[in-house]
């Protein structure tokens, strides 16, 4: 027992479905990975700092070896999905004479 109170006394603004997943050690997008729930209770700090603006559902999907094309993973905030995706190339423009 007491573990709601220690939640609550630490996130008192987090609102989740699933508290438990607040300090799992795993890194948990959407409301989780937020100030008021502290960045999923440390789990995401490190995924913030190196992926700064990257906003997902999973972010363990970000660098995992598999290209997600949809979600926004592979954005440039995401880093091209943690560089699973290709990053896309730019066509050169050719000057009109």
């Amino acid at each position: 027992g007491g573990d709601c109170v220690e939640f609550n006394r630490k996130y008192s603004n987090c609102t989740v479905p699933e508290p438990r997943f607040i300090g799992d050690g795993e890194c948990d997008g959407g409301s989780y990975n937020s100030e008021p729930c502290g960045w999923d209770g440390g789990d995401c700090i490190e995924f913030n700092s190196k992926y700064p603006g990257c906003s997902v559902t999973t972010p363990s999907f970000v660098g995992d070896g598999d290209c997600d094309t949809s979600g926004g993973y592979n954005s440039e905030a995401c880093l091209w999905d943690g560089g699973d995706c290709p990053e896309p190339t730019q066509e050169p423009t050719s000057a009109v004479t």
